[in-house]
């Protein structure tokens, strides 16, 4: 190890001893969940951005093993360990490494190897209570490291599904465009093809798989889209399951005989989509949306407001905060609200902290039903050089 490197080392050391003192004082219990981890469970939840980017291996006794991409997974699954009951109070914190592969190369921003520092809190049953102490914890935090100047910027995926929720449009084209929605470019082109013409997805499947697929029939279509992967060599270890493959597959057939979605539903949408305003100011904006529109959005609109409330009460500087309707970070697992922490000179790729609610995440990785869930985490290398330092 080299001086430089030693007193790296020592300055994400001394920045990780503040960060953990400052979850410790506000009830979070110090955890190091395992390094290595089954890897159906995280391919299965993290979503598209993140599939192909996971380290993935298989073991001498044929299990299929990752390096952790990140830490909220290991902890649901300690948190499951710990507790027969999962809906049983917790708070958790952790400073450990994570790991990723950067397909555009590594840099001091975006290393393969890298650390968090962050907090999970399960079961706690006021939602907007415990998002608005992990706000304002994880920005305590930030700035006993020595953070300043940094920008906040705040999502909401609860309200976006009360959106679709609120308009007529078949139930798996909800699904589709919720899957879509953490790929905002991919979310405007599948909402432009379900208005214009739907029927046109089925023209990307092969004829021959296309015959052999039958909606009325998933079985026997996953055991068709099966053979033909395999008469094609194609490999699915780090990718899609088979079975999601077959039932986008099917969706897009289903789609063949549907009307288009209509332009006033699209229209809808598209200009909720659109909002990017100052968070203090999305509440009215929305409402305006909805009465204009005749939808229906009320609970989570008053949510958002009441989660304001105490941001604010909490001290968070809610005026400097940005509300981006499309925003949802990278990660699929999440499901209510989201934030990210970022420095206005760096790109929107290189937050240096976020986290959100993920209520299904617990489910996802093996408890009987959802549980209340809310976490964030640092990128401690990129809080290192926002605050001073080399990392």
């Amino acid at each position: 190890m080299t001086a430089e490197t030693a007193k790296q080392f020592e300055a994400l050391e001394a920045q990780a001893t503040r960060i953990m003192q400052v979850f410790s004082r506000a009830g979070y219990e110090a955890v190091s969940p395992a390094l290595i981890q089954p890897a159906g469970v995280f391919l299965d939840v993290i979503g598209e951005a993140l599939r192909a980017r996971t380290y993935v291996f298989t073991d001498p006794d044929g299990d299929e093993l990752c390096l952790r991409p990140d830490l909220t997974v290991p902890a649901c699954r300690l948190h499951l360990e710990r507790n027969s009951a999962p809906e049983t109070p917790a708070r958790y914190c952790y400073n450990g490494a994570a790991f990723r592969f950067q397909p555009q190369g590594a840099d001091t921003a975006h290393p393969r190897e890298f650390r968090q520092a962050g907090i999970e809190s399960f079961g706690g049953t006021d939602a907007e209570q415990a998002e608005a102490e992990t706000v304002a914890t994880m920005l305590e935090a930030l700035k006993s490291a020595g953070l300043n100047g940094f920008q906040m910027r705040f999502g909401d995926l609860g309200m976006f599904s009360a959106l679709l929720r609120s308009v007529d449009i078949p139930e798996r084209w909800r699904q589709r465009l919720r899957h879509h929605f953490w790929r905002p470019e991919a979310f405007r082109a599948e909402l432009q093809r379900l208005t214009e013409a739907p029927a046109g997805l089925m023209k990307s499947i092969p004829a021959s798989l296309n015959a052999a697929l039958d909606p009325d029939d998933p079985a026997a279509s996953e055991a068709a889209v099966q053979a033909y992967l395999d008469s094609e060599g194609i490999d699915v270890i780090g990718v899609r399951p088979v079975s999601e493959i077959t039932a986008n597959l099917l969706a897009q057939v289903a789609d063949g005989r549907a009307d288009p979605l209509s332009p006033t539903t699209s229209r809808v949408i598209e200009r909720y989509i659109n909002l990017r305003i100052t968070a203090g100011s999305a509440a009215l904006a929305i409402k305006d949306l909805a009465r204009e529109e005749g939808v229906d959005v009320a609970d989570a609109l008053q949510a958002y407001q009441r989660r304001l409330e105490l941001l604010r009460r909490a001290g968070v500087d809610i005026e400097n905060a940005e509300f981006s309707a499309e925003f949802g970070r990278t990660l699929e697992y999440y499901t209510g609200f989201v934030f990210e922490v970022f420095m206005p000179t760096a790109s929107a790729f290189s937050p240096i902290a976020g986290g959100g609610r993920y209520d299904s995440l617990m489910k996802a990785v093996g408890a009987v039903h959802d549980v209340p869930a809310v976490g964030a985490a640092i990128h401690t290398e990129r809080l290192l050089a926002a605050a001073g330092g080399r990392p």
